[in-house]
């Protein structure tokens, strides 16, 4: 029940000596974890996050976010951590913090924003999560109730794509903070900007963009059933915060529309068809220039470092990522020799490639499991194809795996070898137009739905005469 998860804390305040005011919300936290310990983990858990997700190449705009992120940071609470503020290389809406303060933006999220002072909000959003310290507390209270520990947080959990990735590429579980805990961050949010004079009026704006991006992607969960507040209630709450600024602060607020959208010139957009791409079941990979066709009806994901996929049940699961050894016999090898696995490597060719691998059985801290594997070299890498699940379930599974390995062969099409990613263009209009106007006058690969969302337009809203627009340029995948 709710009210024992909060009495709960409270009592054991009263004679725990790290029970103490947090600065930032006054209010008495029971934390098990030092700062020392919290900023250890949050050093230790970017590494992963930056193999898995990797920085966005735009040195440029990578130091204009770290920048803002800083500036907000040295007004909070907490201005002696170590702040990292990284522009991640990921096409999904997202932002999101680890413990001791570091932060994380995608690419994106950037290309939803209109304004310096949305992403002030954004920040300052993260930065309330680490300033509250939300994930502590809850690694506390799951440590208190021995289930074991948990970092990460989104500003909308419904649109975070990343957390399914990093809870199997990093074997973390992206907790589900309270509304309470959301709630304290807007606010939080909202102090931090309006010390370093952002207007709080573009968060407003900006959780109507999440709104609608929610609804495109049909993502959106109604208030009353969500753990998280509806960016809709968001909205009014921030607009409610803004109207307590006086006259002069309003008059004084920094935006920034115009020079933020210039700064957005040229930023990726979209998945980068490079690092592989989904047509329907097949998987055409241009740069390492392979395919594989997954089994139909399974839920696949193209990550950074591997491509996954799952059976309808969840619990057969199918990986391709690249292996460290010189040729397909040696990592054969060496994963058969690993402690616990069971079973004999055979050497074979899959569509002319020479190949390695077999069936194996295993036991695991979470049980025994089964599976199979395949070592493949191709165009100077080896490959590893990876498939496993429960001995329960793997005997129904195998089939459908082993048929997959066989389609690992060489890309030849060169369509899906030219594939380039898109890219946003700042365009100054010269009239007033509506959307599908404005898609007739700058074609692209985007619709004009699409480009009146990336632009925080509604389906009868109007790109203005003499404003700064985002266009999508770039060749349709074929």
């Amino acid at each position: 029940m709710r009210v024992r998860s909060v009495v709960l804390p409270v009592l054991l305040c009263l004679g725990a000596t790290r029970c103490s005011v947090n600065p930032a919300t006054g209010q008495h936290q029971l934390v098990l974890v030092s700062e020392s310990q919290e900023i250890a983990m949050g050093r230790q858990y970017d590494q992963q996050v930056m193999g898995e997700m990797g920085v966005y190449p735009d040195t440029a705009l990578g130091r204009y976010v770290e920048g803002i992120g800083r500036k907000l940071a040295a007004v909070s609470e907490r201005p002696q951590l170590e702040w990292q503020f990284r522009l991640v290389d990921d096409p999904a809406v997202n932002a999101f913090a680890l413990p001791g303060g570091y932060i994380y933006v995608t690419r994106g999220l950037l290309a939803h924003m209109n304004s310096e002072a949305q992403l002030a909000g954004v920040l300052g959003h993260e930065i309330g999560h680490v300033t509250a310290r939300h994930t502590v507390v809850q690694m506390t209270q799951q440590q208190l109730a021995q289930v074991g520990l948990a970092v990460g947080v989104a500003i909308k959990p419904e649109l975070a794509q990343y957390a399914g990735a990093a809870q199997q590429a990093l074997g973390l579980l992206f907790l589900k903070f309270s509304r309470d805990d959301e709630a304290q961050a807007d606010e939080l949010g909202f102090r931090y900007t309006r010390r370093t004079h952002y207007d709080p009026r573009e968060m407003a704006e900006m959780f109507q963009e999440l709104t609608r991006v929610s609804a495109a992607a049909g993502a959106r969960v109604p208030e009353w059933a969500s753990t998280h507040p509806d960016p809709e209630n968001r909205r009014e709450k921030a607009e409610a915060r803004a109207d307590s600024l006086t006259p002069d602060e309003l008059a004084a607020a920094i935006v920034e529309r115009d020079p933020y959208l210039r700064r957005l010139d040229g930023l990726m957009f979209g998945a980068n068809p490079r690092e592989g791409f989904f047509r329907g079941t097949r998987f055409l990979h241009p740069d390492l220039r392979f395919e594989f066709t997954f089994p139909a009806g399974w839920t696949t994901a193209n990550q950074k470092a591997a491509v996954l996929a799952a059976n309808a049940s969840q619990d057969v699961v199918m990986r391709i990522s690249t292996a460290q050894a010189s040729a397909p016999g040696e990592a054969a090898q060496q994963f058969f020799g690993a402690e616990g696995v069971t079973g004999r490597p055979t050497a074979f060719t899959v569509n002319g490639l020479q190949a390695a691998g077999g069936h194996f059985s295993a036991t695991t801290e979470n049980g025994a499991v089964a599976g199979r594997v395949m070592y493949v070299a191709h165009a100077g890498t080896v490959f590893e194809v990876l498939g496993y699940g429960t001995a329960a379930a793997w005997p129904a599974g195998s089939p459908a795996v082993d048929d997959a390995m066989q389609t690992f062969r060489p890309l030849t099409d060169q369509a899906a070898l030219a594939a380039q990613p898109w890219h946003l263009a700042i365009v100054r209009l010269d009239r007033t137009m509506t959307p599908a106007e404005f898609a007739a006058r700058y074609p692209g690969p985007v619709a004009a739905d699409g480009l009146a969302l990336i632009n925080q337009l509604d389906a009868d809203g109007r790109f203005m005469n003499r404003n700064l627009a985002k266009r999508v340029v770039g060749q349709a995948i074929r």
